[in-house]
C-alpha cells in the first residue's frame, strides 16, 4: 500500500468532478466548436464548474485530430492528438446492446464520472464489436460508449431519450434537413428499426449493420450518409 499523491487528493482525481468535451479538428481547425462549448458550458452549470474558456489556441495543423477540452474547478485544460481512422468495416458496425446502466442524472453530460462508458466498452471489444450501447434503468439504450444513437423507424428519426446531446448527431440531422423525436428506445424499437447510425466526433457516421443483445440479434441494411461533411465523415 502506498501513500495518495497530493496530485490525486482532489475531487477530480478521485470522483471525477470535471467535464469535457472532444471535438474533430482538420488541418488545424476545430470543427463545430461552438456547438461542442455551448454544450460544455451547460455541463459545467451543472455541475458546478467555472464556465470554459474560450480562447482555443493556435492547433497543429494534423489532418485530422481530436482536441479534447476539459474543465475543473482549477481552469480549463486541452489535449490535441492525432486522430486515426476507426476500425469500421466497409459494410459497417458491429454494435453490442450491453446490461451496463449509465447514470440517471449525469447520463445528458459529459463529465469525468466516465467508469460505465469503459466498462461497456471492455465489454463489447472483448466480444469483437465495435461498440457498446448503455442502457437506463428501463433496459432501453440510451447511448454508446463513445458515439450518440440515431435511428429510423417508420420513417421517422429517432433518438434516446436521457442521453448525451450528441453535437456531430445534430450536425447529421441538420445536413439531412430532417428532425428527430427524443423516445425511450426500447429493445422493441431496436428491432424494429430499419435504419441505425453511430455518430461522434471521433468516427463520424457510421451505420451499424448488425447489433446483438442478450436473447436477440438483427442485421440491418447499412446507409452511409453525412460523408460529404468534414465533421461527419470517416477521417482518411
Amino acid at each position: 500500500m502506498k501513500p495518495l499523491p497530493p496530485d490525486l487528493n482532489s475531487p477530480t482525481a478521485l470522483h471525477g468532478l470535471s467535464a469535457f468535451t472532444t471535438i474533430r479538428t482538420h488541418r488545424g481547425e476545430a470543427l463545430l466548436l461552438s456547438e461542442h462549448l455551448e454544450r460544455l458550458e451547460a455541463t459545467c452549470t451543472f455541475l458546478d464548474l467555472p464556465p470554459p474558456a474560450a480562447d482555443v489556441p493556435e492547433l497543429e495543423a494534423l489532418p485530422w485530430g481530436l482536441l479534447r477540452i476539459t474543465v475543473t474547478a482549477e481552469g480549463t485544460y486541452y489535449r490535441h492528438q492525432p486522430l486515426l481512422p476507426p476500425a469500421v468495416q466497409p459494410t459497417g458496425a458491429g454494435v453490442l446492446l450491453s446490461r451496463i446502466q449509465v447514470h440517471p442524472q449525469l447520463g445528458r453530460h459529459k463529465t469525468g464520472n466516465y467508469l460505465p462508458y469503459i466498462l461497456a466498452q471492455r465489454h463489447a471489444e472483448r466480444a469483437g464489436f465495435f461498440e457498446g450501447l448503455l442502457i437506463d434503468r428501463g433496459g432501453n439504450a440510451v447511448d454508446g460508449t463513445r458515439t450518440g444513437l440515431l435511428l429510423r423507424v417508420g420513417g421517422r428519426y429517432l433518438i434516446p431519450d436521457g442521453g448525451l446531446p450528441s453535437v456531430t448527431r445534430a450536425a447529421l440531422l441538420s445536413e439531412l434537413h430532417a428532425e428527430a423525436q427524443a423516445a425511450p428506445i426500447s429493445p422493441e424499437l431496436l428491432q424494429r428499426a430499419e435504419r441505425v447510425w453511430l455518430c461522434g466526433s471521433g468516427v463520424g457516421v457510421v451505420p451499424v449493420v448488425y447489433l446483438k443483445a442478450d436473447d436477440w440479434a438483427k442485421d440491418y441494411e447499412a446507409e452511409w450518409v453525412g460523408q460529404e461533411h468534414a465533421a461527419l465523415k470517416m477521417p482518411d
